[in-house]
């Protein structure tokens, strides 16, 4: 892309996906902020998402890091798929807690996508810290 085209903008065509999207419906999850290159996802967690343990299950805030982490990457090429996800489990969340996860796209470009992402709760707390790796799809 030469310097002098425009960046083509996909917030608003990802905000009225959001609104119709199977997964975060059924996980209760919602796009609260979304801006090229940046997103943010949060979601209640229920007794539902505990595991045998009592813990809540870690799949269900590697969902919610996932979530952002489209609505970032997509945010700056769509479609993007990923290729690649890493996430360390720093802490423990409970039913009750309100989890935000956080997106922001540290390279996009002609051949990959790297992204970051952060899980937190309602204090602040940092729940989980997460990468990704994306390739955008040429239609």
């Amino acid at each position: 892309m030469s310097g002098n085209e425009a960046t083509p903008d996909y917030v608003a065509e990802l905000k009225s996906r959001s609104e119709k999207e199977p997964i975060a419906a059924f996980l209760g999850m919602r796009l609260v902020e979304l801006s090229p290159g940046y997103s943010k996802v949060t979601m209640k967690l229920k007794p539902e998402h505990l595991n045998f343990n009592g813990m809540v299950f870690g799949g269900i805030v590697m969902a919610l890091a996932d979530q952002a982490f489209a609505y970032g990457s997509n945010s700056l090429s769509l479609p993007s798929l990923a290729t690649q996800f890493n996430i360390h489990l720093i802490a423990g969340a409970a039913p009750g807690d309100e989890l935000t996860a956080e997106c922001r796209v540290v390279r996009s470009g002609r051949r990959v996508g790297i992204s970051e992402m952060t899980v937190t709760n309602q204090a602040g707390k940092l729940i989980a810290k997460a990468t990704g790796t994306t390739i955008p799809v040429k239609s």
